[in-house]
């Protein structure tokens, strides 16, 4: 009698325990990551790099630093896109918050993170042959550069459409270089990923990667909001 008194506590307790875990695990908010609007910036990726959805590349690295950093849930990105291609939403649609909600409901999630890519560049800054560097040959010019990228970003409540949290998240990178993959541009059709190692140690990859830390970082701050 007593083995079996044991056992059935033993049992309570393990049931109690895999309650504890549902209801925690349920009280972490699930959010899918939306494609970010990159029209603000896409006549400069366009003129360099192509078509290459940077949208689609920045939502994956922040899906990675909220899985990694934060207590959020995040949706399969595929499902997403299935999504997407059922439904049919266009571009535009995407950037409307009451849009966004629908989709929210559509995936079965409580919110959504849309965004925006506000900057995405490398610059140089030329200094001309006034003397910086003198060598044995004379003096000569130097170059330095800039990588920068900021993001907006929004949460939004897939219930009615509101807006809870707007945070931002901005980097740079002065290690010079910029991107480069493949020798150039040529070789972005080919095997150019943002989630390739080549791309995140290049000047513009830590830029972003920074952005997408500090977005995360900021949203995370806010997070009371959701509940």
């Amino acid at each position: 009698m007593r083995m079996r008194g044991l056992t059935g506590m033993f049992g309570a307790v393990a049931l109690l325990g895999i309650v504890a875990s549902a209801s925690a695990q349920s009280e972490r908010p699930m959010v899918a990551v939306m494609d970010f609007d990159y029209s603000a910036v896409n006549n400069w990726w366009s003129g360099v790099w192509g078509n290459y959805d940077i949208g689609k590349g920045v939502a994956d690295m922040l899906v990675d630093e909220l899985i990694n950093e934060s207590d959020f849930r995040v949706i399969e990105r595929k499902r997403i896109d299935t999504v997407l291609a059922e439904q049919d939403f266009q571009a535009s649609d995407r950037a409307d918050p009451h849009t966004q909600a629908k989709m929210g409901r559509i995936l079965g999630v409580r919110f959504i993170i849309a965004g925006s890519i506000t900057k995405f560049n490398t610059s140089d800054k030329k200094y001309s042959a006034g003397g910086i560097i003198k060598g044995p040959f004379g003096r000569f010019g130097l170059t330095k550069s800039k990588s920068e990228v900021q993001l907006n970003a929004r949460v939004i409540d897939a219930e009615t459409g509101e807006i809870l949290i707007a945070a931002k998240g901005k980097g740079d990178s002065k290690k010079g270089g910029g991107v480069s993959v493949g020798g150039g541009a040529s070789g972005v059709g080919g095997g150019f990923s943002m989630g390739s190692s080549e791309y995140r140690a290049s000047a513009l990859g830590e830029a972003q990667e920074e952005a997408c830390v500090e977005l995360v970082k900021n949203i995370v701050k806010r997070q009371k909001k959701l509940q």
